[in-house]
């Protein structure tokens, strides 16, 4: 099973407009599937290509590794080799820091996972987490 088109959007979209409510600075959000593969990028005026990459990267280590960014940042002050050292593996594309968030229907079902970078880590996650409801999914940080 994977996040459809529509879900994906309405993540994306809803999360963009989180980021309005709340004043943040121009946000990127990336959605993937199980596979890693992109099912929605959406990034606001004045969000630089950067973003982008590192909404994407959030998202990458997440769905690849099975856990959100915020557990796995925490995994890379207690396990720094480990963290990098997949981060080799995955040619430098994982950003382990909040904003990386699985996605899972209400069943438990790994559906993919959000990524979005634009303002602080916590802010990009809380953005996330507000799409991810606003499709009537579950997301998971940690």
């Amino acid at each position: 099973m994977s996040v459809s088109l529509e879900q994906a959007r309405r993540i994306a979209d809803a999360s963009l407009v989180k980021g309005r409510e709340l004043g943040l600075k121009p946000l990127s959000v990336v959605v993937l599937d199980p596979r890693a593969s992109v099912v929605v990028t959406l990034s606001e005026d004045g969000c630089s290509q950067m973003r982008q990459r590192i909404a994407l990267g959030k998202a990458k280590a997440a769905i690849q590794l099975g856990l959100g960014t915020r557990a796995l940042m925490k995994r890379a002050e207690e396990q720094a080799y480990f963290i990098q050292s997949m981060n080799g593996l995955a040619c430098g594309e994982f950003v382990p820091v909040p904003g990386g968030v699985l996605l899972r229907d209400q069943a438990g079902t790994l559906l993919g996972a959000v990524g979005i970078s634009g303002d602080t880590s916590d802010n990009d996650e809380a953005a996330a987490l507000a799409g991810i409801a606003a499709a009537n999914l579950v997301g998971e940080t940690g």
